[in-house]
């Protein structure tokens, strides 16, 4: 897979903000498909920096109610990405 094919968006919490400040860690909607090894090398291409760590986790579906009718978000994946404390990726930088 195309390195932006793996990293989908970044995800901008309040708890992905603390943990950017707090810890140095990212966190991105991976495809599905992806592991952590393409996780890895995908954000040390995109962004040039050096990956220590990456969390994967499948993020379970949610209900959302539409008046009496009830649907299902979909099944997504989530990557939290540690990084060394001299480097910083910069789209998240002024978030």
């Amino acid at each position: 897979m195309h390195v932006y094919e793996i990293l989908k968006r970044p995800i901008t919490t309040e708890k992905s903000n603390r943990l950017k400040d707090d810890l140095r860690q990212y966190a991105f909607e991976v495809d599905l498909r992806a592991n952590k090894s393409q996780v890895k090398s995908a954000v040390e291409t995109a962004f040039s920096v050096q990956v220590l760590n990456v969390n994967v986790m499948r993020v379970a579906r949610r209900r959302k109610h539409y008046g009496r009718r009830v649907k299902y978000a979909s099944i997504w994946k989530k990557a939290i990405v540690t990084i060394p404390a001299n480097q910083r990726i910069e789209l998240f930088e002024g978030v």
